[in-house]
């Protein structure tokens, strides 16, 4: 099993754990700018919806300390541009083939996965401009 699953030493792996790792949680619509949370992790979708620009903020790892290979998968379900960053740019690192390689946007109906490589730096994939 990969790491980072919540599960705690001893606990009992259920038919219904094993059964909701394989599908995605979709998030509440987020229609102003969105920090993520730890809650965020593993199979979570985030919906971002909103008609003009919004952010997805990555916080630093002091903040919010994800375990490396942690995966956010933001979808920009809003006509406005989603751009991806994060909270602190100087201590944070956001790489991606966009234009704005610290600053991806995704379009209206793009998806993107914010995978963190190590302690303070995410790679940013997918539909990204």
């Amino acid at each position: 099993m990969a790491n980072g699953f919540p599960f705690t030493t001893g606990a009992v792996l259920s038919a219904t754990n094993m059964n909701g790792l394989t599908a995605f949680t979709v998030g509440s619509d987020q229609t102003a700018d969105y920090t993520a949370v730890l809650a965020d992790q593993y199979q979570a979708l985030i919906p971002m919806n909103k008609a003009t620009a919004i952010a997805f903020k990555i916080p630093t790892n002091a903040s919010v300390a994800y375990p490396v290979g942690t995966v956010i998968t933001v979808l920009n379900k809003g006509a406005g541009v989603c751009t991806i960053s994060a909270v602190t740019s100087g201590t944070t690192t956001i790489l991606s083939a966009g234009a704005v390689a610290a600053s991806p946007t995704l379009a209206q109906y793009k998806t993107a996965a914010c995978i963190k490589t190590a302690t303070d730096t995410w790679y940013v994939v997918g539909a990204v401009a």
